[in-house]
Order: C-alpha cells, then structure tokens, then sequence
C-alpha cells in the first residue's frame, strides 16, 4: 500500500529521529514564541527560507544526476548508470517516501513540509493571527 504524502517520511524515519526533530520544533517554538512579535516575525522569515525534505533530496538528485552525466561524458561511460540509480531512487522515494538519502538528510534535521508549516502555524497563533479570523460563538447562534 502506498503511505499518504503527509506520512510517507515520517513512517520510514526512525522513531528517535523523528522525537528529535519534534523536539526541535517544540523549543523553536517555545523559545520563538516567548520572545515577542519581532523574534516571531524574524524566525517566520528564516522558515519561509527553510528547505524541505522534498527540496533538498531534488536538488541532491539533480546535482548527481548532472556529475554522473559529466562524468559519463569525460571520463568513462559507466558513469551515466549514476543518473539512472538516482532517477530509481527518486521514484522509490515518491512511491514509498524513502529512499537511501532520507536517513542521513533526516538524521541531519530536515524536516518535512508539514512539520515546517507545524511549527508556523504554532508561532502565528501565539501572534494573534487567528484570533479576529473566527467569529464568536455568540455571533454565530445569533444569526
């Protein structure tokens, strides 16, 4: 069966891998989140800037795709199986949300795309974003 696109690397992530990136997130966000609007507004720019597991394992697969496909050209044609290991892997990743570089990236805290938007969401709340977003319980029954 094939994991939802929300689940995928976090179900072929270790478990202590996974607690730890949780972790992280939770003291970014306490730590963020005590120091007042200017910090939040600063760490809600650095995470608009924040790489992916997605991003990072494309342009990882991009970049050793191209050094294969050189190497195939300069030096000796065998190097043009690279590109097509990496094309494999990639596809197994979309498939099943792991591949041999997902440990290592993981392992090195690149998280996922919703665990970025966890922790932003977390830090907009404590802002105040959402606070006029939702009417009052009051204005809704009386309507």
């Amino acid at each position: 069966m094939i994991p939802t696109t929300v689940d995928r690397v976090p179900d072929h992530t270790a478990e202590a891998v996974n607690e730890s990136i949780r972790r992280q997130t939770d003291e970014n966000i306490a730590r963020f989140g005590s120091a007042g609007p200017a910090a939040i507004e600063r760490r809600l720019r650095e995470l608009d800037g924040e790489w992916d597991i997605e991003r990072t394992l494309e342009a990882n697969a991009a970049a050793l795709s191209l050094v294969g496909l050189g190497l195939g050209a300069l030096v000796d044609r065998r190097f043009y199986a690279l590109p097509g290991l990496v094309a494999g892997f990639l596809l197994q990743h979309a498939l099943q949300g792991w591949c041999p570089p997902v440990p290592i990236f993981r392992r090195m805290g690149i998280r996922t795309q919703p665990e970025i938007e966890q922790e932003r969401y977390a830090l907009k709340a404590i802002r105040g974003d959402f606070a006029a977003e939702r009417p009052a319980y009051s204005d809704v029954v009386d309507q």
